[in-house]
């Protein structure tokens, strides 16, 4: 069989579907676990409310040598370690609260058959799903349908205490949002997320950071990234997440995990990365930080790879403090090397863009994109996951020395054998539409998100003397820079270089799927997510809205994307799909042009003007025909759970993999295991 009809197969499927004194910290194995080896593997843990819990294989365990499994056992527990630390960033009275409701859970003996218990139960399960009490998505605090008269019965009950604001923010209407985004307000004031004191305002932010100055300012360092920001007697001060500073106790025990990881690391390069990221923690070093991530970046070669620290800045209002995540992966090998074609054609795609010239890539360097199989995750990729990462995150690495982008394959998979069709069938505007998505929609996914990463990330560059993106467009940055990798996916999902490639085999008919899904998705059946009178909040949404609205508003013309009404039913069918692809490519020009300038008033008026508010009549009507379908909107995960076996000297001898029955299983054991923060941090 040649490569190209193997990768077709391939990409098809996917879719589808150290010494004795290291081993006395193993955790203990939890009970009630199941072997994953089963045939008939069971995605479906539970659903409550808008969630829905999975399951996921770690495909290739058994391959791995014993070294290896070590490898990733200790990054995993290494993750699992900081947990806490994403509690405490998302709202500082998360851990207080998250304490005492699971004191309840444990030791509460009487009438679990009340509705308020059930409401208790759904309660505290969104708190675990959300690391908080703020919705993961949405970011508007979770309502509790129970009373406080009830819960104050569980804690006489149980002898559990949760006094003052921490008791009375679960039912009143202070700290409503955990990043507020909106226009017009102090965003900082306004965003209940624990990343700044509750007295510091946007002002303060950026005069704060105007005075700091990297060493060299064509290599910016990352101000802010691990700190909060407080006043202390009127005083803006950094408070650095580092040993012996914020957040030490947790990352004492990441550290002691990543040395046992160094211990077992599969090369040189891949040791010496690790090495840098424990200095990092140690010191807090934002240079050592740099320092970590070129050489992390360059460490391509072994079977595991990870990622750990404080990284994505979503949930800063201003996008300058990264929340704790952890993702551990094992390569898949076969995948990788199919999809490699995408990183070994990246400056032909850059060259190719229809960017202004000034504004692209003269060479597009170290970009590498690998499928990979998680065996844990951790902080702010969990329970909720992405399935693409493509990191790191600073400009002037990638454009230096690249990037790693990557696709979480079982997550993918998992999502893929546990979901239906019925919301399609509901939504798309005729049996053309359906039959496209049932045919080439999960391979078009897939490669959007495959060029989103690889190529979207790594493309375009910033005119000399434009700041980073973070501070000339400050609220609005990482919607910006999400919806110009979207639309650089977009672009090239309807050009036949992918069938050139062998990527495909009817490059029209994968781009024509593409192009229903996303407009599908951005104008209606995403605002299932939100309820009836919401805006939208976060940046993922937001950019899929704005790219939406604004090819929909740009093709009104030429009736490029219609709007249909039949059976007073709204669905919009495309009508002109290669007009569609050059709207794409304008847009991608113009939000290339936005970041490059650091245009903060073209960023404003795109995303507020096409963004942000959402057509209540669309909205209550998608709401209403979504009511029919029972499976929640949001999906997440437990972990397998990794067990050691030891011999009678203490020496880790095999490593099984085991899976939780039940979500709260899980959730109390990483409570009862991983708990290193105090209440109040």
């Amino acid at each position: 069989m040649n490569l190209k009809s193997l990768l077709k197969i391939c990409l098809f499927a996917l879719l589808i579907v150290a010494c004795k004194n290291d081993e006395k910290d193993v955790k203990e194995e939890p009970t009630e676990t199941v072997e994953t080896a089963q045939a008939d593997f069971d995605y479906n843990v539970e659903e409550f409310t808008d969630i829905k819990i999975l399951r996921y294989q770690i495909p290739g365990w058994e391959n791995l040598s014993l070294k290896e499994q070590k490898l990733v056992y200790y990054l995993t527990q290494a993750g699992l370690a900081g947990r806490d630390i994403m509690w405490d960033q998302n709202y500082r009275h998360n851990l207080k609260i998250r304490r005492a409701l699971e004191n309840v859970y444990k030791q509460f003996s009487g009438d679990k058959t009340t509705d308020d218990w059930k409401n208790f139960e759904t309660y505290l399960k969104r708190i675990w799903f959300s690391n908080g009490i703020h919705h993961h998505y949405s970011n508007a605090k979770l309502k509790p349908e129970f009373s406080k008269e009830y819960l104050n019965e569980l804690f006489s009950a149980t002898d559990t205490k949760l006094d003052g604001k921490a008791f009375d923010v679960i039912f009143n209407d202070e700290d409503a949002k955990k990043v507020n985004q909106a226009k017009g307000v102090d965003n900082v004031l306004e965003s209940a997320v624990n990343f700044y004191g509750p007295d510091v305002t946007n002002a303060d932010v950026a005069n704060f950071y105007k005075k700091k100055t990297s060493p060299n300012p064509e290599k910016p360092l990352s101000f802010g990234l691990n700190s909060k920001l407080v006043k202390e007697n009127g005083v803006l001060k950094e408070r650095v997440y580092k040993s012996g500073g914020l957040y030490g106790a947790a990352i004492d025990e990441i550290i002691k995990w990543l040395e046992k990881a160094q211990g077992v690391a599969e090369n040189k390069a891949q040791g010496d990365a690790l090495g840098l990221l424990i200095d990092y923690y140690k010191t807090g070093d934002l240079q050592t930080w740099d320092d970590y991530n070129v050489a992390w970046t360059a460490a391509t070669e072994g079977n595991i790879d990870y990622i750990n620290s404080f990284i994505e800045v979503y949930n800063d209002p201003l996008g300058y403090r990264g929340s704790y995540e952890t993702i551990v992966q094992i390569n898949d090998f076969d995948m990788s090397e199919k999809m490699a074609v995408l990183s070994e054609n990246a400056q032909w795609f850059e060259d190719n863009s229809p960017l202004m010239d000034e504004h692209k890539k003269d060479s597009v360097v170290g970009v590498t994109y690998k499928v990979v199989n998680v065996a844990g995750e951790a902080g702010d990729a969990s329970p909720s996951t992405p399935i693409g990462v493509n990191l790191p995150n600073a400009n002037w690495i990638r454009a230096a020395v690249g990037s790693k982008s990557v696709s979480l394959g079982n997550i993918i998979n998992a999502y893929n054998n546990a979901g239906g069709t019925g919301r399609l069938k509901e939504f798309a505007h005729d049996a053309e539409e359906i039959q496209l998505e049932e045919e080439y929609g999960q391979l078009a996914d897939k490669l959007h998100t495959a060029l989103h990463e690889v190529i979207g990330h790594a493309s375009g560059q910033l005119n000399p003397g434009v700041g980073e993106t973070k501070e000339t467009l400050k609220n609005y940055a990482s919607t910006l820079e999400e919806g110009r990798a979207d639309l650089v996916g977009l672009y090239y999902l309807y050009n036949p270089k992918l069938q050139e490639l062998g990527l495909v085999d009817d490059w029209k008919k994968v781009g024509k799927a593409a192009y229903d899904g996303y407009i599908r998705n951005g104008l209606m059946t995403q605002l299932i997510r939100l309820d009836v009178g919401d805006d939208v909040e976060e940046a993922h949404m937001r950019n899929r809205q704005w790219v939406s609205a604004w090819a929909y508003e740009k093709g009104k013309e030429d009736n490029v994307i219609e709007k249909v009404t039949r059976d007073g039913k709204t669905y919009f069918n495309i009508n002109d799909y290669e007009k569609l692809h050059e709207i794409f490519g304008q847009l991608l020009r113009e939000t290339q042009r936005i970041k490059s300038e650091g245009d903060f008033k073209a960023v404003e008026d795109l995303v507020e003007g096409y963004g942000v508010k959402v057509d209540q009549a669309i909205h209550k009507e998608v709401k209403a025909r979504n009511e029919q379908f029972p499976s929640p909107p949001y999906s997440g995960f437990v972990n397998p759970v990794l067990v050691p076996e030891m011999n009678d000297a203490g020496e880790i001898t095999a490593i099984k993999v085991t899976q939780p029955n039940a979500f709260a299983q899980q959730m109390l054991n990483y409570s009862s295991n991983y708990s290193h923060l105090p209440e109040v941090n």
